[in-house]
């Protein structure tokens, strides 16, 4: 290893790295970052009109972070589905394709992607000991000949074992993500989940900002635009329809409220504010996401001007979020996300060989790990493991 790369290694014994743990608090952002952020917010939203801006989005996140390039992706725990949406920087298309075709399975990063909380910035040293993860077949193939050290990220978007991310690799020039840089993370990926998720609600790839209101009244997801203080002065069909069935919201002297009485506060905070996410229910108990579109900067003004509005509220049903069999075994047990990795390997290829190769890492890593997950889970052979796996998945398919 490189003298610059072994000056930039990230510290060990990190917090985080346990899949069970709390995950810790950022500092507050300052007063510079957050001005900085308020720009390059506005052109985060205007990608639900233009969804072709997220390269050019993602240089300004990318810069405003730190780093050496951005992504908008997706992937399973098992590394084996996932893919790329948008994406800015010098990861070349070879080696974008060779991740998702050879590597994510080998990422020890893939687990804690897709199991952390939603928008919580992680770096690779909050996930696995840097003289671990150096000695991984994944760093020396992929990572280190292009000069990558170390990759930030946060779900924007999770489904089971599936989540879609936004991430910023660290270059060796930049060094290791450090609080700093997760502070400015944090700035952005509330703004940039809210207009991914408004982005497929709409699920137009791009139209004329003057033509927005005729799309929105072909959506099936509820939509109503509003004035400043929360009075309707535009619905679509979908929205008409939440309304007069008793759906999640309505009206009440003119404005749009929460139909439930426990969702009144989170609603109007999000109205208050000119924009944000809230969950809100029917009488049923049915869920439903409430997402705030602001239309009152960038290529959204058209559409604030035309309605005489400053917020369009996006409001769409929505599926429990049930864990993955991985995340609760991790929990169960309080396995690391290392422990965890080679929990499932072992169950999937089998042997120590097996699943070294298989995870690109030395058997002597993998018997360590393996010995501790006998320990914390009392069990003492490589069958009781599988069995508890099964056991595990069998349960989760029956509630489902």
């Amino acid at each position: 290893m490189d003298t610059a790369l072994a000056r930039n290694q990230p510290g060990r014994g990190g917090a985080l790295r346990s899949a069970a743990t709390n995950w810790q608090a950022l500092p507050a952002p300052s007063l510079a970052d957050i001005e900085g952020a308020s720009g390059l917010i506005a052109s985060i939203y205007d990608t639900t009109l233009d969804p072709s801006l997220w390269p050019e989005v993602l240089a300004s996140c990318r810069d405003f972070v730190g780093g050496y390039a951005a992504s908008l992706f997706c992937k399973d725990t098992s590394g084996l589905a996932g893919g790329i949406f948008f994406q800015c920087g010098r990861i070349s298309p070879e080696y974008g394709q060779l991740y998702f075709e050879r590597y994510s399975r080998l990422d020890p990063a893939t687990g804690a992607h897709v199991m952390a909380p939603l928008e919580r910035p992680i770096s690779s040293g909050d996930v696995i000991d840097p003289s671990e993860l150096y000695d991984t077949r994944f760093y020396r193939e992929w990572a280190e000949p292009q000069g990558l050290i170390d990759f930030v990220s946060a779900s924007i978007e999770k489904r089971g074992d599936w989540a879609a991310m936004f991430g910023v690799f660290r270059h060796q020039r930049d060094g290791v993500a450090n609080a700093e840089t997760k502070v400015r993370m944090s700035l952005l990926v509330p703004h940039i989940r809210r207009a991914f998720l408004i982005g497929k609600v709409i699920e137009q790839r791009s139209f004329e900002a003057a033509s927005l209101g005729d799309a929105f009244d072909g959506l099936a997801a509820g939509m109503f635009v509003i004035d400043a203080a929360g009075v309707l002065v535009h619905a679509n069909a979908a929205g008409h329809e939440l309304l007069r069935r008793g759906g999640p919201l309505e009206l009440k002297d003119d404005r749009i409220v929460a139909a439930n009485r426990d969702d009144v506060g989170p609603l109007n905070a999000i109205v208050a504010a000119g924009g944000g996410s809230a969950a809100v229910r029917d009488a049923n108990g049915d869920s439903f996401a409430a997402h705030l579109l602001p239309l009152t900067s960038g290529a959204r003004r058209t559409t604030g001007v035309r309605y005489s509005a400053v917020a369009a509220l996006f409001v769409h049903c929505v599926d429990i979020d049930l864990p993955a069999a991985p995340e609760i075994i991790a929990r169960t047990y309080s396995l690391t996300l290392s422990e965890l990795r080679v929990l499932l390997a072992i169950v999937e290829v089998g042997g120590v060989p097996e699943t070294a190769q298989a995870l690109g890492v030395a058997e002597t890593t993998v018997k360590t790990h393996l010995h501790h997950v006998f320990t914390k889970t009392g069990m003492s052979r490589q069958a009781d493991l599988v069995r508890m796996v099964a056991g595990f998945a069998g349960a989760l398919a029956r509630k489902n």
